[in-house]
């Protein structure tokens, strides 16, 4: 539900506020963050103390961000398909059953480490539901200018309850016990599911039938694969996770081991990080005014890196508190960076996909990394986990040379008009292979040029579902080429053409620039047949006059 009225050329941090249904989505959705945050300080105060083990404490961490790996891309998959509204609906609901269950378990006495992990893994189900739904609904429901400062806002807001979350957390763990902290956590809860439930907002629908679910994931990661920028911001996105969660996983034994102090102090920690994070989101316009984003977030990455090689060296709470906000203001840059670039990447008929892969494997690095630096503590010691992850983390920042992040560029990535072709055929959904075919005149000066736009144009329609792209030239009539590719049926032309969008069609302008003919290129399309016996029930695919 995009507004029609004149926006400035470059969105305010506070900008997407003007929109009702951002504004009231965000604030229920901080509201459960601020219950989720307490009930996790209560968690993992409770796994350390209840277990022995320096690996189950750290996998906490790694039960609730598990789900997301396993399942994001096929939650990403439904986005896509579905109401988006509807599978962020879906995924709260998960989550309040999840804190529910965990309140009734502690108030019945019924307790395990691994009903702890249990819970935090079905709760994680609901993250994985919810995150690419909302985080793609975004560019739903506002204009694609406000999407960077929607997202800095989301992550600000998040970091906004850290900063008060843990505390309070650490405060009604030592004064109420942990039965009270579920049960804010479950009430918490309600916000968003209320919230989505009474608001709506207006997406533009495509007019083809719903994708299976396997075949839109594999458009999905063919997408995400063949997307250079995507790719790259989504491998950074792992590698940081993997050694930044160290951060988080491990400082439950900073606390307990090296500060020698309990769950208040370790809700100040906590605290602390969160509201480095959220000084970094207000500064982090004019951050990005001073450095390049790519640049900006290896800085951040080396700001993790000093957190940890501090926690590593100190006893000190203060060091410790001042080492975390350095710590939070590196983590919502990465983070805040790295999303918004996947969103300015993805035209909408993909952005729950790409956004799910990118944090499948986010979370997959976290989970990771949370095993890895717990086995490391656990075996070797803490201080070794924390300097060990300190390293990794200056070796992703490195890693920008050969994966940047790109810059916040504002594209038209909405899909372009599209109207089938008239056939001759009564075609089915099913029918194909479909071949398409489009000649083009191409004088010897401008061959060059046209190669270099054929490769671009190669790349659109392969990533958009094109099969099998050649292209040939002529030996009888060597100013002649013709572009070729397949789709293994009318729906998937019809797909493929609905995805393009008006940054992809711009080649198409170029390369007609480029074609001397006297009428523009023209598609020609056919039907694959094979030479043996058609059945009855097939043939009049090829025999029956339309109707």
């Amino acid at each position: 539900m995009q507004s029609e009225n004149p926006q400035p050329p470059v969105s305010k941090t506070l900008a997407p506020f003007r929109n009702k249904v951002f504004r009231s989505i965000w604030t229920a959705t901080q509201i459960s963050s601020l219950g989720w945050l307490v009930q996790t300080v209560a968690i993992s105060w409770l796994m350390a103390t209840i277990s022995a083990s320096d690996l189950m404490v750290a996998l906490v961490q790694a039960a609730s961000t598990l789900p997301v790996f396993f399942l994001s891309v096929f939650a990403g998959a439904i986005a896509d398909n579905f109401s988006r509204r509807w599978v962020m609906f879906a995924g709260h609901c998960l989550i309040a059953s999840a804190s529910m269950t965990l309140m009734i378990s502690v108030g019945l006495g019924f307790v395990s480490p691994w009903l702890i992990l249990g819970l935090g893994f079905l709760a994680g189900c609901g993250f994985a539901l919810n995150d690419p739904a909302w985080h793609a609904s975004v560019g739903d429901i506002l204009h694609k200018r406000d999407i960077p400062a929607a997202v800095t806002l989301m992550s600000v807001g998040y970091n906004i309850v850290r900063s008060v979350g843990p505390a309070l957390g650490g405060v009604i763990l030592a004064v109420f016990g942990p039965l009270a902290a579920f049960a804010l956590a479950a009430v918490s809860d309600l916000a968003p599911i209320s919230a989505i439930w009474r608001t709506k907002w207006e997406v533009r629908s495509s007019p083809l039938p719903h994708e299976r679910m396997t075949t839109a994931i594999h458009d999905g990661v063919r997408f995400t694969a063949m997307s250079l920028e995507i790719r790259a911001a989504t491998a950074r996105a792992a590698l940081f996770g993997l050694a930044s969660i160290s951060i988080l996983a491990l400082l439950p034994l900073v606390v307990r081991d090296q500060l020698k102090s309990g769950p208040i102090v370790y809700g100040i920690l906590l605290a602390g990080f969160g509201m480095g994070a959220f000084i970094a989101g207000m500064g982090n316009g004019f951050l990005r005014k001073v450095t390049s984003q790519n640049r900006l977030v290896a800085f951040a990455s080396v700001a993790c890196a000093v957190c940890c090689l501090s926690l590593a060296l100190t006893s000190s709470v203060p060091v410790a508190a001042i080492s975390l906000a350095l710590g939070g203001a590196g983590w919502l840059i990465t983070w805040t960076g790295i999303d918004v670039s996947v969103q300015l990447a993805s035209p909408r008929w993909v952005v729950g996909r790409t956004l799910s892969i990118y944090y499948a494997l986010s979370a997959g690095g976290m989970a990771a990394g949370s095993w890895i630096w717990g086995s490391v503590a656990q075996n070797y010691s803490l201080t070794s986990a924390l300097e060990g992850a300190a390293g990794a983390l200056l070796l992703v920042a490195a890693a920008g040379i050969v994966l940047p992040v790109r810059p916040w560029e504002e594209t038209d990535q909405e899909s372009s008009v599209f109207h089938p072709p008239d056939v001759a055929l009564d075609l089915k959904p099913r029918s194909g292979p479909i071949v398409a075919k489009v000649e083009y005149l191409i004088s010897e000066e401008n061959i060059e040029a046209f190669l270099g736009y054929m490769r671009t144009r190669r790349h659109v329609q392969s990533r958009a579902g094109a099969r099998n792209w050649t292209l040939q030239r002529n030996l009888q009539t060597p100013s002649l080429w013709t572009e070729t590719f397949r789709t293994p049926t009318w729906m998937d032309f019809l797909r493929l053409n609905h995805r393009l969008t008006a940054a992809d069609k711009e080649v198409g302008q170029h390369l007609l620039s480029l074609h001397e003919g006297e009428v523009p290129p023209q598609t020609v399309l056919s039907i694959e047949r094979t030479t043996e016996a058609i059945r009855t029930r097939t043939s009049t695919i090829f025999s029956r006059p339309p109707r």
